[in-house]
């Protein structure tokens, strides 16, 4: 039965996932391994680089208000390929920068292309495209995030040895610039929501299509708010200062992104077991929970001061960011409909980016101002245990509206 899922829908969900990979351009865990060096050519501390990539990427979320409701009007096979070459000349103005105050354009490019549009492509896909197995294709395509992070971050370390930091932006355009032709391929045929169900698009609560200004005026978003900052704000900033940390560790680099392999293979496996459960359970009955391990992870990080405390800590930060990758995107889809999930859809992004430009930010400065990067994990996991809790009220106090 999975195998025949597969085959039949090898090629959009083969879209999804190339798209997901891809963005891993834009992403943190990659953006963060040339902190180093970005400090040092620029002369930035880590309060003036955390400013930096705050500002720019807070941008990219006002951006995301707007753009990733264009998801609405466009097919996949238009949009794709427009974002994957806005990625590829970003990757290209960071290698040829020479400039300190025009860093935050291309920070503001980088994420905006990469972890703002390509995942939200990718994510609206997968929600307008399947219905009755949504679960398992949003778990499938974000398998993407997890092979860029188990693969690129390590790939491109051990290249640092050999060759300058500009040269391996250009070779990451090369790499965007690569997927274009494989998506079109892959588009070639388009799969539309018309001819997946004959229910699609798919109500929200009290059988209605929710659209984004209703949304807002609903308590549940504000509920779920909290929970989509969070893993964004946090783990971003986990993986920002992934140099910093392992200077305070007395651990190298090259030992920290050794940990990402079991880091993404305890996300793989949390994300296949997320979208299993969302199509046999449901969404209520899970969403509320997917944070808890990430509490675990964070008083770990903090104490953490042998390889064996560590890699446990990436284990329960994998599992919860197995499950960030699908459950918050179907919550989306069920409780507010999939007619305008593009738009919808697009304001979590934002809430999302928003939170990366945050943590990175905050935890930044707090650095500069002399409190321990140990100390913030743990009030970090405070925070995330509030939220845990104000998501749970919020799902079961509204999940009644969704049977009427």
């Amino acid at each position: 039965m999975r195998s025949t899922f597969l085959i039949r829908n090898a090629t959009w969900l083969g879209s999804g996932v190339l798209m997901t990979l891809l963005s891993s351009f834009g992403q943190t865990f990659f953006i963060s391994i040339f902190a180093a060096e970005i400090q040092s050519d620029f002369g930035l501390s880590h309060g003036a680089w955390g400013g930096i990539y705050a500002l720019g990427t807070m941008l990219s979320a006002v951006a995301m208000l707007w753009a990733g409701g264009i998801t609405d009007k466009f097919r996949v096979r238009v949009l794709g390929p427009v974002i994957l070459l806005v990625l590829a000349s970003a990757c290209l103005l960071m290698a040829l920068n020479p400039y300190v105050w025009f860093l935050p354009v291309v920070i503001f490019a980088l994420r905006f292309s990469g972890q703002g549009m390509a995942t939200h492509i990718a994510v609206v896909a997968m929600a307008r495209w399947f219905v009755a197995t949504r679960g398992r294709a949003l778990s499938i395509s974000a398998l993407g995030h997890s092979i860029g992070q188990a693969v690129l971050p390590l790939f491109f370390v051990m290249l640092l040895g050999f060759t300058n930091w500009r040269n391996l932006w250009v070779l990451a355009a090369v790499f965007c610039l690569a997927g274009i032709p494989l998506l079109i391929r892959l588009l070639r045929k388009e799969r539309t929501p018309q001819s997946m169900a004959n229910d699609s698009p798919s109500f929200g609560m009290n059988g209605h299509f929710w659209n984004r200004l209703e949304m807002i005026k609903h308590p549940l978003f504000w509920c779920m708010v909290p929970s989509v900052l969070g893993p964004s704000a946090f783990s971003t900033a986990f993986f920002f200062h992934q140099v910093h940390f392992s200077q305070i560790k007395g651990i190298n680099l090259v030992t920290f992104v050794a940990q990402l392999p079991l880091f993404t293979a305890v996300s793989v496996g949390a994300m296949l077991l997320s979208g299993w459960g969302i199509d046999r359970f449901g969404t209520p009955r899970l969403v509320p929970f997917f944070q808890v391990p990430i509490i675990a992870a964070f008083v770990l990080f903090g104490l953490s001061g042998d390889l064996f405390t560590l890699s446990f800590a990436f284990v329960m930060l994998g599992l919860s960011a197995g499950a960030t990758s699908v459950l918050p995107s179907a919550f989306w889809a069920e409780f507010y409909g999939t007619k305008y999930i593009g738009s919808i859809k697009a304001l979590a992004a934002a809430v999302m980016v928003l939170g990366s430009a945050i943590g990175p930010g905050i935890t930044g400065l707090l650095i500069d101002f002399g409190i321990r990067l140990e100390v913030q994990f743990y009030w970090i996991a405070v925070y995330f245990a509030c939220a845990t809790f104000m998501l749970w009220f919020g799902v079961r106090k509204f999940t009644p509206q969704l049977k009427a």
